[in-house]
């Protein structure tokens, strides 16, 4: 059923990234999909297998953003890339994220327990475990599914009211967009509320810190200095004045550049932090190497039990080996030197990012994967230029060896939520682990088919083709380097300097950096449900009701997330298959224009703020009686 799932999906996810630009997270849909399936047939016991068909199944996701965020880019360019290219890419990817954060798995969710939110290993648990838990938390779950679900539908399928609200509505808003180029936008998605409710204030705090530095400071800043010039950093062909730019083209073009530069170092500085960590992994592999098979060994118990470290480094060789052989006689580079730079470079980044990737799933739920990626990209460039490859080959090469790196750290992302996930529950890694291999590979072998079939029958370039918005990014920033241009390292300087201080400071640089990085308008929600976490714990003098409510209010979290999340699959198969859904009577926004359909937003937005409360805090008698 796993593998079934990971085929489904791996192919909508494709489908639906590159037609209208969003990649659905698919662990929670296949959860719930799972948790039915239990149901109907009345499979009494079946959480831990619920576990291995999620976990199994999630590899669609992770597979897809790694290919779809860099491959098509090789169309537009106006090359060519085969299907074993494509395949290979994703394979050996997904195989090395996993083998790199196998060693680092006991660190991440034991040792650091409670020290990070673990947002969506969060929502989908409690998804896993509502069909054994039963009752009122079952209840709970599915009322706020269904009302998160039905929200998030009303606004991405009908329109009913704006999706996100702006300062620009007002007059006076609009203004100071204009002339200071100073905006705000807020997502009024459930999802994004529960998402920020399960990460609570602190770090949501953090994070909205990191976008209000970019958006109150940084983006006015760059019009204020720049504002009559055209500034073409990369040398991608632009041609307006920074102060003929809307914020969010500021933000796009230049600003954004200082979040990758700060995520860059801050996993830099986090990597130098977890030396120790590094060091004992290694040592543990070299330790395993050394000693006799079964020699002064004690059993672990079986809910940590990973891979042996034998298994695993063995596997590192063989993958590594297998990527070289890729690029040196897959027609990825022109010569053997070629391919043992390509090599290290792959080896390297995915390693040391690795660890960055899985801490800012734990803290955020969002893999900052296509930051990364354009960093790697550029020192791909950077590297494959000074050895000789440049033009037409060093551009498919380096989309190719980018292509492996951000499977791996998308991969390494997705895993180090299963794993979470599994120990909270009380699976066995070890399972988790060698079902992950198999899923990684039908979901490339399927991607893989899915983008040669859609490059033949809409292609990436031209009137109708998909939008593919991601891989004309990386398309935008590769083809300048590779032709002579340059990146934009001053606005990366900027970013780490930043970080190094925030480090100083003893701020935690790697979720400040994600605010800078993500668009503000998914950062604001979380603050506001990071506020409803917050005031729903402090209301009691009573630790325990306080505790209660908490909880409660997490499983409304939950519920709000998965509902969303599933319903969003929904609305898009919905639109992609171009049913009208957008009846005039209920589309404000299409009919009335933006204002209207964002004042009526607030209304709804406001509602499910307030029966996230009051569902969280309500029947107190209960639960001090239990």
């Amino acid at each position: 059923m796993g593998l079934l799932m990971t085929v489904l999906f791996s192919a909508a996810a494709a489908y639906l990234g590159l037609k209208v630009g969003q990649v659905f997270e698919a662990a929670i849909p296949i959860a719930i999909i799972a948790v039915g399936v239990t149901g109907i047939l009345g499979k009494k016991d079946g959480l831990a297998q619920n576990v291995i068909i999620q976990s199994i199944g999630a590899c669609s996701g992770v597979v897809v953003a790694g290919a779809i965020f860099t491959l098509p880019a090789i169309y537009i360019l106006g090359l060519d890339v085969n299907f074993w290219q494509m395949f290979l890419s994703s394979l050996l990817g997904g195989a090395l994220g996993i083998l790199f954060l196998i060693p680092f798995r006991k660190y991440f969710v034991q040792d650091m327990h409670g020290q990070y939110p673990f947002p969506e290993a969060t929502a989908t648990t409690q998804v896993l475990v509502s069909s054994e838990s039963g009752g009122g938390s079952a209840k709970t779950l599915v009322l706020a599914g269904l009302i998160g679900g039905l929200y998030d539908f009303v606004v991405a399928t009908f329109g009913t009211w704006a999706e996100t609200l702006s300062t620009t509505v007002m007059h006076w808003g609009q203004v100071v967009a204009d002339k200071a180029k100073v905006v705000l936008k807020l997502n009024t998605g459930a999802a994004v509320l529960g998402l920020g409710y399960i990460i609570g204030l602190k770090y949501a705090f953090i994070i909205c810190c990191g976008s209000f530095l970019v958006w109150l400071l940084i983006i006015p800043l760059i019009n204020l200095i720049w504002g009559g010039q055209v500034i073409d950093l990369m040398g991608t062909g632009i041609a307006t004045t920074v102060g003929d730019m809307a914020p969010e083209q500021i933000f796009k073009e230049y600003a954004r550049h200082i979040g990758i530069g700060g995520i860059a170092t801050a996993g830099i500085i986090g990597i130098i932090k977890s030396a120790g960590v590094i060091k004992s992994a290694v040592g543990l592999a070299v330790g395993e190497f050394k000693r006799k098979p079964g020699a002064g060994e004690t059993e672990a118990p079986r809910t940590q039990q990973d891979l042996s470290m034998r298994t695993v480094t063995f596997g590192v060789i063989i993958a590594l080996l297998a990527i070289f052989a890729f690029f040196g006689f897959g027609g990825v580079v022109t010569s053997i030197w070629q391919a043992v730079i390509a090599l290290l470079i792959v080896a390297l980044i995915a390693f040391l990012f690795t660890t960055v990737a899985a801490n800012a799933i734990a803290i955020v739920g969002t893999n900052p994967v296509s930051g990364m990626t354009i960093m790697t990209l550029i020192i791909t460039a950077l590297v494959l230029v000074a050895v000789g490859l440049k033009g037409n080959a060093g551009m498919v090469a380096a989309m190719v060896i980018g292509g492996v790196v951000c499977t791996a750290l998308s991969t390494a992302g997705g895993l180090i939520t299963d794993f979470k996930i599994g120990y909270w529950i009380g699976t066995t890694p070890r399972k988790q682990e060698a079902w992950k291999f198999v899923g990684v590979a039908v979901a490339a072998a399927t991607v893989g088919g899915v983008m040669l079939v859609l490059n033949k029958t809409y292609g990436f370039t031209g009137e109708g083709s998909l939008v593919a918005p991601q891989a004309n990014a990386m398309a935008a920033v590769i083809q300048p380097m590779m032709n002579g241009g340059s990146a934009p390292w001053l606005l990366y300087g900027i970013g780490a300097v930043i970080a190094i201080l925030l480090t100083v400071f003893k701020v935690p640089a790697l979720a400040f950096c994600l605010g800078m990085f993500i668009p503000i308008d998914l950062n604001l929600p979380l603050l506001v449900g990071g506020a409803v976490s917050w005031f729903v714990s402090t209301r009691s003098k009573d630790a325990a009701v306080n505790s209660r409510r908490q909880e409660k209010g997490t499983l409304i979290a939950s519920g709000f997330i998965a509902g969303g999340a599933l319903m969003g699959v929904v609305s898009a198969i919905l639109k992609f298959a171009g049913v009208d859904w957008y009846l005039k009577a209920w589309n404000t926004a299409g009919v009335s224009g933006a204002a209207p359909a964002e004042m009526l937003a607030v209304v709804p937005f406001l509602c499910i703020i307030g029966y996230m409360i009051y569902a969280s805090m309500k029947q107190d008698s209960s639960l001090r009686s239990e």
